[in-house]
């Protein structure tokens, strides 16, 4: 009986057991941002602020969807412009996402980083919003305002999970 009760203590000291499978500790993700400046807008109604897409902008809008076709976005922002909804519209509409509006005035804020933070995410802009846009995301001036008739950059930021934060910019024209 000795032998026994010296066993049961020293099997209940080993501490708890369980049945229920270990969880693997939860790994952060990188976040991935790409933005790309709206295409060609139509010119031809110098007194137009908010003019839709030319032809040839029609086609730049459909050649990105078709270079981010390997790229499964979780979110798609655009600013409140025609020809920024037209060029977003044309990517969602590919990877059957829907588009959503960002303020311009509130360039990544808390709510957009939460919104973001793990995710691939297109933000279609302007020639002045890209780059101050990635700019607050890299938290450093890097980046400049694009000429006028640049059309086809397209900087991509990524964002460790520690908080590492890179940029690249290619211009595919």
């Amino acid at each position: 009986m000795n032998a026994l009760f010296i066993f049961l203590i020293s099997f209940l000291s080993l501490g708890e057991i369980s049945l229920d499978p270990i969880e693997p500790p939860v790994q952060e993700t990188l976040t991935q941002y790409y933005f790309i400046r709206h295409a060609e807008k139509d010119e031809s109604n110098p007194q137009d602020r908010d003019p839709q897409l030319s032809e040839v902008g029609r086609e730049r809008a459909a050649k990105w969807a078709e270079i981010f076709k390997d790229v499964e976005f979780d979110l798609i922002f655009s600013s409140n412009y025609k020809r920024t909804n037209s060029t977003a519209k044309a990517i969602a509409d590919s990877q059957e996402k829907a588009v959503e509006i960002y303020d311009p005035k509130k360039l990544n804020d808390p709510d957009f980083q939460e919104k973001t933070k793990g995710k691939t995410v297109l933000v279609v802009g302007h020639s002045n919003t890209n780059p101050a846009f990635v700019n607050l995301v890299l938290e450093e001036k890097k980046h400049q305002d694009l000429d006028e008739k640049e059309y086809g950059s397209l900087f991509i930021v990524t964002v460790t999970p520690g908080g590492e934060r890179t940029s690249q910019v290619l211009y595919i024209n």
